[in-house]
């Protein structure tokens, strides 16, 4: 793998660095910093000509800052004859607007996904979208991973009664996901039922197909960010008796109320991955919560595109 380079942003720098120590590959140098105005620096400081690149930056709070980075790491690659770029973005912001609903209003997943087009990237990788379809807003290849693998094997380690489980889903939307984690974990689906209230509120009442009074109840997430829909979710499952709740999700952004939320919530554990970075003291205030580390996933993929082989092979 001798021509395959590897740089990170500041974004999340410690999954970078598990992902080049599981490659054996060493961090690429780079030089990235601001002028007196706040515009963002960047300098490769070796030479990439002709190689196969591959800039891991998720595009996580503060989501205008890291994007902004990742373009202009791209142009900087560009402009320096990198062979191909890759942008390896575990966590891809401003996906949540992914179609217009209402009238007057953008559709922020597909105009990000021109603007890293435009600005050089010849493929993406990605993992865990808000909404699958976000795959073909991009004009260049996309591949999409997922934590599910990662998320059922902690769960099938974790010692719990497998016996008794129900696969939870926090809403319609999730079904699909929760019906995919079923598959391996076993157990009975359930569907929180979630209406909306208003422009930003919801309500979680009742509880759709399975029982779980005693039970111990998995219920997964591609995303925590307000914790709204968890905490509501986690309400319900509560009144109707579980014995166990546990949560699983990728993406643990975690703004405004989110972390209140959680400590009220009485989950018996919250897992999620490292693809956004948290400080200690988030994990200080939520003492049931594990990291796991999506390294090895994203460095298989990354190893799979760069010798042109298979990624889906990586979930059969």
């Amino acid at each position: 793998m001798l021509d395959i380079k590897l740089f990170s942003g500041t974004a999340n720098r410690g999954l970078s660095e598990q992902i080049a120590s599981y490659l054996g590959v060493p961090l690429g140098k780079v030089a990235l910093g601001r002028f007196p105005d706040g515009e963002i620096s960047c300098k490769i400081e070796e030479d990439i000509r002709g190689r196969d690149v591959f800039l891991i930056q998720p595009t996580c709070p503060p989501v205008n800052e890291n994007l902004m980075e990742l373009l202009i790491m791209i142009d900087s690659c560009l402009r320096a004859s990198a062979e191909r770029i890759t942008a390896v973005i575990p966590y891809y912001g401003y996906a949540r607007q992914d179609r217009k609903d209402e009238g007057r209003v953008p559709i922020t997943a597909k105009l990000v996904a021109n603007i890293i087009t435009r600005a050089g990237a010849d493929r993406v990788l990605t993992m865990d979208l808000h909404a699958a379809q976000i795959q073909g807003f991009f004009d260049v290849p996309v591949d999409h991973l997922y934590a599910a693998p990662v998320l059922n094997n902690h769960f099938l380690n974790a010692g719990l009664d497998m016996e008794n489980v129900v696969i939870v889903s926090p809403d319609e939307g999730s079904i699909k996901r929760a019906l995919g984690h079923a598959k391996r974990l076993g157990g009975e689906v359930a569907i929180i039922d979630k209406r909306r209230t208003g422009p930003d509120t919801t309500v979680q009442a009742n509880l759709l197909g399975g029982t779980v009074k005693g039970k111990v109840a998995l219920m997964f997430d591609d995303m925590i960010s307000t914790a709204g829909s968890i905490s509501g979710a986690a309400k319900v499952l509560h009144d109707f008796g579980a014995k166990e709740i546990h949560v699983g999700c990728t993406h643990a952004v975690f703004c405004g109320p989110a972390i209140e939320r959680l400590q009220k919530a009485n989950l018996t554990s919250l897992v999620c991955t490292n693809s956004i970075p948290m400080g200690p003291e988030v994990q200080e205030k939520l003492p049931q919560m594990k990291v796991l580390s999506v390294d090895q996933l994203v460095g298989d993929a990354i190893k799979a595109i760069h010798r042109n082989e298979s990624v889906s092979k990586l979930f059969r």
